[in-house]
């Protein structure tokens, strides 16, 4: 029987504390040189551009973000300044509605019920995590706005708490398009926390 044994690091703890392992463990898989892309869920910019000064020039990094008006009508929350450094190292930033949320969140908010993209993100989060959920949805996120192509990709997700927002975990992924959401694939797991008790 042929087999591929790969470590997957585990967090005692999810939340931001563990953001500069993900960096460390992502970039030592990129290592490998079989990954081209990797996608990195960041609202404000901040983890983001932790990733970017890491290894920003080489590969391409995608960093993607919440749409405008998430927080407020009009309001983009990512950090300008960031941004620009982002740019200025050759990364590309996504601004992108939730996949598993968007529009059929405001019908189920408004109509009451829930949603079949609510409940694949609830089945996603209880599963696995919120930080994997959110790494499967930047990853195809990514896809949609053409920043990589439909191949093995790393993506990154976190889980949001009173400390803040960060990365803990990261997946090795084959994407695909929202029309084409069964065909995506998580072919890693290279890091994930064992408790859920900080996620919303």
């Amino acid at each position: 029987m042929k087999s591929v044994e790969r470590p997957i690091y585990y967090f005692n703890r999810a939340g931001i504390e563990n953001t500069d392992a993900v960096v460390q463990i992502v970039h030592n898989r990129l290592k490998e040189g079989d990954i081209r892309s990797v996608v990195v869920a960041s609202s404000r910019g901040e983890t983001g551009l932790k990733f970017a000064r890491a290894m920003g020039k080489e590969t391409n990094l995608v960093v993607v973000s919440s749409q405008p008006g998430l927080s407020a009508p009009g309001v983009w929350n990512f950090n300008e300044t960031i941004l620009n450094e982002l740019e200025s190292i050759g990364c590309k930033v996504v601004r992108h509605t939730h996949l598993l949320s968007g529009l059929e969140r405001s019908v189920s908010t408004k109509f009451s019920g829930v949603s079949r993209f609510e409940f694949l993100a609830e089945a996603l989060k209880c599963l696995f995590g919120v930080g994997i959920k959110v790494a499967v949805e930047v990853a195809i996120m990514a896809a949609d706005s053409g920043a990589i192509p439909i191949d093995k990709t790393i993506a990154v997700g976190g889980t949001s708490s009173s400390k803040g927002k960060g990365a803990d975990c990261a997946v090795v992924a084959w994407p695909a398009h929202s029309n084409n959401f069964f065909d995506f694939r998580v072919l890693e797991i290279l890091a994930k926390p064992f408790r859920r008790d900080l996620e919303s």
